[in-house]
């Protein structure tokens, strides 16, 4: 049987594979990851080679800090599944995950947060 034959597997054939795939079919992370919580790489970990390819684009993004949206627009993700990524990606050591305001705690500087957004949205 001549290797022309066998099908390829459609990830093959396209070069795509779905989102949810890279994740193993998770959507919970174990951090608190919103939009603008910014990750960056642990210095302990710089030398490191993580297995997954995500992991390593993560870490190299995350240099310096970056937030979770602009991870995933770069790895070209849904936001949930750069979420399970990066979660991962702290659980294994290789990224340090920054506190943000969320709550009571913070409900006012949250709310100033979201002022500053629309405001550079509109000078858009």
């Amino acid at each position: 049987m001549s290797a022309e034959a066998i099908p390829l597997h459609p990830a093959e054939e396209t070069g795509f594979v779905r989102p949810y795939a890279i994740t193993g079919g998770r959507t919970k992370a174990n951090y608190a990851l919103e939009l603008e919580t910014l990750v960056s790489t642990r210095e302990a970990a710089v030398m490191a080679v993580p297995d997954q390819i995500e992991h390593q684009q993560i870490m190299e993004q995350c240099r310096t800090p970056h937030s979770v949206a602009e991870i995933a627009a770069t790895l070209r993700v849904p936001f949930g599944v750069a979420r399970v990524l990066i979660s991962d990606a702290a659980d294994a050591g290789l990224v340090t995950v920054h506190r943000t305001i969320t709550g009571d705690e913070g409900a006012e500087a949250h709310l100033m947060l979201m002022e500053r957004v629309l405001s550079g949205l509109r000078r858009l």
